[in-house]
């Protein structure tokens, strides 16, 4: 649990917080409390590429270049005086996916486009017959079998592992050590290997610091950052990572069992996430991307069997560390709210991507506060009067309480730049108490 607290004594800048900042998160800290606050706040969870097209900068370099992406956020944050800073990590250094060689991602100047979006490469890195050793030797089978699947740099390490050493302790002598250890690292798969993981370091460290100086240049403005970290559910974690959409689903019929234990194995790890930034931000928000629970991808009977245990496990444990969870529920969530009407109150910021409204705040407009939704196709495809009224329908609904405005999977990267105007200008319009 401690892995996921922010260490406010590492923090290695002098900060006095802004009226500006204070208000904003006093706003943020009344839409957790389901207070009517000052204003409605109006904040994007995902900005992604839009304020980098708005730039003329493409999504190649933008992936590329993080110091001109956190640029280019800094400037649209403040010209539409959104009440939170955009979270790092909405944009990957396609550095660190090149060096890696990683095989899970495409992204734009590498085998797409240089304007499109990155994407996940949906697959089986992870065999139905391989639970056994998966659950048996975790990490063997991680080097053995995974690493090479999903990165071609770290192949080699795969190969050392095939052939297992005698017990380092036989080998702990000095006449010994050195000539094993050359032996070894001296391959020219492992010697590439050993270079790219100085390469690895260099670029890591620099990104490092751009996204440390981007969230202080946030805060000095007056803009908290509303995540501090980053969680997955395990049911997601296994589905998403190695097994796959297809792998997942079949597995719920075919051996049930391990697919249970092999979720037990990861649900005590998804809450033992770093923090993004090595000091406290102010904000203690944990972002949970929520993918196969949504309706569509599984029944009611397997959401309660596979999914919603972990999950609810996850937002206890996250609670108990003095967090907050802010799960994205993205696709279909009405036939889940009476799940979520069990989860605790005034601790969670939802959201939420498709929802009936009007019955989310009936179902749980005592319990859970309401981030989004302003349809995505409204941003790219509408007008800014448009905007304007699915804003105020969305203000009206919640009355101004536990409410914040955005579009429902964040700022589409083709959104209008005049709809984006119109949705913070609804807020000022009609969410001023």
């Amino acid at each position: 649990m401690d892995a996921l607290q922010t260490n406010p004594s590492s923090m290695d800048f002098e900060f006095s917080p802004s009226k500006e900042y204070l208000t904003r998160l006093k706003r943020l800290e009344d839409v957790l409390n389901l207070k009517k606050p000052d204003r409605v706040p109006a904040a994007p969870f995902v900005a992604g590429f839009f304020p980098t097209r708005q730039k003329g900068i493409s999504n190649k370099d933008a992936m590329q270049y993080m110091d001109r992406t956190f640029g280019a956020w800094k400037e649209a944050i403040i010209e539409h005086d959104w009440d939170l800073g955009i979270s790092p990590g909405n944009v990957l250094s396609s550095r660190l996916l090149e060096i890696l060689g990683v095989k899970q991602f495409k992204w734009p100047g590498n085998d797409l486009p240089d304007d499109m979006h990155f994407q996940w490469v949906e697959g089986e890195y992870m065999m139905q017959d391989e639970y056994d050793e998966a659950l048996t030797d975790p990490n063997g089978y991680a080097v053995k079998k995974v690493w090479p699947r999903i990165s071609s740099t770290l192949a080699p390490i795969s190969a050392l592992a095939q052939a297992p050493p005698p017990p380092l302790l036989f080998l702990s002598a000095s006449p010994v050590i050195p000539m094993f250890l050359g032996e070894m690292l001296s391959t020219p798969p492992v010697i590439e290997m050993l270079k790219k993981a100085q390469e690895l370091i260099e670029a890591y460290t620099l990104v490092k610091q751009q996204t440390i100086d981007y969230v202080k240049d946030m805060m000095q403005a007056g803009y908290p950052i509303p995540i501090c970290s980053l969680s997955v559910t395990a049911f997601d974690w296994v589905s998403d990572m190695f097994r796959g959409m297809k792998g997942s689903m079949l597995d719920m019929y075919r051996v049930p069992d391990k697919l249970l234990a092999l979720i037990d194995m990861f649900t005590p790890f998804t809450t033992e996430t770093k923090p993004m930034v090595p000091f406290d931000a102010g904000i203690k928000g944990v972002f949970i991307p929520m993918h196969r629970g949504a309706a569509g991808f599984m029944n009611d009977e397997q959401f309660k069997k596979f999914y919603w245990p972990s999950f609810r496990t996850l937002i206890d444990n996250i609670i108990a560390a003095g967090l907050t969870p802010i799960p994205f529920f993205e696709g279909d969530y009405n036939p889940r709210l009476e799940y979520l009407q069990e989860l605790p109150a005034k601790k969670i910021i939802g959201h939420f991507d498709t929802i009936d409204r009007k019955k989310a705040k009936e179902m749980l407009g005592d319990r859970m506060a309401f981030w989004g939704n302003v349809p995505a196709s409204l941003l790219c495809l509408g007008t800014p009067q448009q905007v304007k009224d699915d804003v105020k329908e969305l203000i009206d609904i919640f009355g101004g309480r536990g409410l914040i405005i955005d579009c429902a999977t964040g700022i589409p990267d083709e959104a209008k730049p005049e709809n984006v105007r119109a949705l913070t200008e609804a807020v000022n319009e009609y969410g001023v108490f």
